[in-house]
């Protein structure tokens, strides 16, 4: 492959572009909040993110190159087409569902972090378990992205892809290290125009190429290869239900999604912008099937890139940057690939942030340095952004499939994480004994179902089970949703059976070592009285919320303004009493 000095001008003014804008946004940051809470303003903001903006940065926490890249590549690989390009559907799905049921009640709150409510309501040692699966969600996601990213500027130019991927991640870290969620908002701004511009630029001249056949055709009927709709057997259809619900629920709780809610100028905002977030993604997301529909109906021996086709190159995760490379013009090339090089670090800075994020507020500060300042506080930040983004760096030098670490990214989010947040916002009365068995028993049926991807072999074989060509056992019973399902219902059940098993004094007070039900107030469980209940939800969404930042773990969480009739409950009045 010849080097291309187009390509690498286009690449070099695209990202001088994003990074300014990212230095621009840290300028701003440094004139929102007060000395007292710099921390809180790198994670939220001033909490005064508007519609415009914020519709695009929580788009673009989604829609980066992970997104396209995944999708073009589920349309144009043949055992899958359209009908396993799950992604648009299920976090379009996803961020509607955030929208109406977990925004309001998250904002409404005042959290600074995902993690706030487990913390509050579970203790800290729950909240730290839980930063686990939200921390590898969030890396094995930036490591797609950053794959993805390698692939884009191996085609434009002949460089090393490690040093490309390395290149890209420190761009993407230096803007988010000096700027928090300011720089990563901005950013998303540019590079979600970038994406539109330059594949939709790119579309209309790939498709008139000489070599494609009309995609109409080739998406009913077999030309170079299989249809690229797609087709779901009925064998497959409970591993296909299995994938979407993953998307769809496990599209929820990742920290990049919440941070965004809580960074809105109101709960109602808040819920907006996931809405419009949500047509975003199935707008953006149309170039990109459009692309791997063309590259399934090219006949590529009769283009510069030769035979055989990508997929016998096993080059299949490429052929979105392979597509614009040798199916447009030169100039409309290197500018598709070029605006989608830079933009495809939207959402890794979303997760390298979110990331810092959590271990410097619910596990550094909340958990161990309660008294710590609020210099110390952003000093941690800075570093772990740079030791996560050098982390997800690294598995991304290693991922062989954008899709495969797409799907993983969201499986242990979607087992432990989501029935933890659904019980922890509404379902009243459960507790730390049973998040614990319910973190426990979805760990293990996950584990246990195996996973290929990662040539795990399982050690439960459910109903359908199968060996692939490559003595790899595949499920096909929807075992990710039952181990869903299954720690969710344990704990509800196991929190209920220890509440009855010492309130009812069948066991004595001193065996509650986790201060989860007898004791009321301790300093495991923070601020216990203020519980995330339906009833203590302002009704008036519209009212903004400013938590207080206090150094004490009881009022880290209380929010007053959050609150209805507070002179009323004996509860909360006793509370600030003390």
């Amino acid at each position: 492959m010849a080097f291309h000095v187009e390509g690498l001008v286009a690449i070099v003014v695209f990202y001088l572009a994003i990074l300014a804008v990212g230095i621009w946004a840290a300028w701003k940051t440094k004139n929102t909040g007060s000395e007292g809470d710099r921390s809180e303003a790198i994670i939220v903001g001033g909490r005064d993110i508007g519609l415009l903006v914020g519709g695009f940065t929580m788009t673009a926490t989604w829609v980066g190159g992970g997104y396209i890249n995944g999708t073009a590549e589920a349309v144009y690989v043949p055992d899958y087409g359209l009908a396993w390009a799950q992604a648009p559907i299920g976090y379009s799905l996803s961020l509607i569902l955030g929208g109406l049921f977990f925004a309001k009640p998250m904002r409404s709150k005042g959290y600074v972090t995902m993690l706030d409510p487990f913390q509050q309501l579970y203790g800290k040692r729950m909240g730290g378990l839980l930063f686990i699966p939200a921390l590898m969600g969030e890396m094995f996601w930036a490591a797609a992205i950053f794959s993805a990213l390698g692939a884009t500027i191996s085609v434009i130019i002949d460089i090393n892809v490690n040093i490309s991927v390395i290149i890209s991640a420190l761009i993407a870290t230096m803007y988010t290290l000096v700027g928090g969620v300011y720089s990563v908002a901005y950013t998303d701004v540019v590079q979600l125009f970038c994406i539109f511009l330059g594949l939709w630029i790119s579309v209309p001249f790939a498709m008139s190429h000489p070599a494609v056949t009309d995609i109409g055709l080739t998406a009913v009927h077999q030309v170079y290869q299989a249809p690229w709709l797609g087709s779901v057997n009925s064998l497959d259809i409970y591993t296909w239900l299995d994938n979407f619900f993953l998307l769809t629920l496990g599209g929820i709780p990742w920290q990049a999604y919440f941070q965004r809610v809580l960074s809105s100028s109101s709960a109602t905002y808040a819920q907006v912008l996931s809405f419009l977030a949500a047509f975003g993604c199935l707008v953006m997301a149309i170039p990109a099937v459009l692309i791997g529909a063309i590259g399934a109906s090219t006949a590529w021996n009769q283009t510069e890139y030769g035979v055989p086709d990508p997929k016998s190159k096993k080059e299949a995760d490429m052929i979105l940057p392979i597509v614009l490379q040798y199916l447009c013009p030169v100039y409309i090339s290197f500018f598709g690939l070029g605006a989608v090089s830079a933009a495809v670090m939207s959402s890794a800075d979303s997760s390298i942030l979110s990331a810092s994020s959590m271990f410097a507020r619910n596990i550094y500060q909340l958990s161990f340095r309660q008294n710590a300042s609020d210099r110390e506080i952003v000093w941690v930040m800075r570093i772990t952004v740079l030791l996560f983004g050098a982390s997800a760096t690294a598995m991304a030098l290693l991922a062989s499939s954008v899709y495969g670490l797409w799907y993983l990214s969201s499986d242990l989010v979607y087992i432990i994480i989501f029935p933890q947040l659904l019980c922890v916002l509404f379902i009243k009365g459960t507790n730390t004994y049973g998040a614990i068995a319910g973190y426990l028993f979805g760990l293990v049926l996950r584990i246990t179902g195996g996973e290929p991807y990662l040539y795990l072999q399982p050690l439960i074989y459910y109903p359908g089970w199968y060996q692939d060509d490559n003595n790899l056992y595949i499920q096909r019973f929807p075992f990710k949703t039952l181990a869903m399902l299954t720690s969710f219902v344990t704990n509800v059940i196991v929190s209920y059976l220890a509440k009855y098993l010492f309130e009812s004094g069948t066991l004595p007070p001193k065996l509650d070592f986790l201060d989860a039900v007898v004791a009321r107030y301790s300093r495991e469980h923070m601020d216990k009285a203020t519980l995330v209940k339906s009833d203590n939800i302002v009704l008036n969404e519209l009212a903004p919320v400013n938590p207080r930042h206090s150094l004490t773990l009881s009022s880290t969480f209380t929010n007053k303004e959050a609150f209805n009739y507070v002179d009323s409950s004996p509860e909360l009045s006793n509370t600030e009493d003390n």
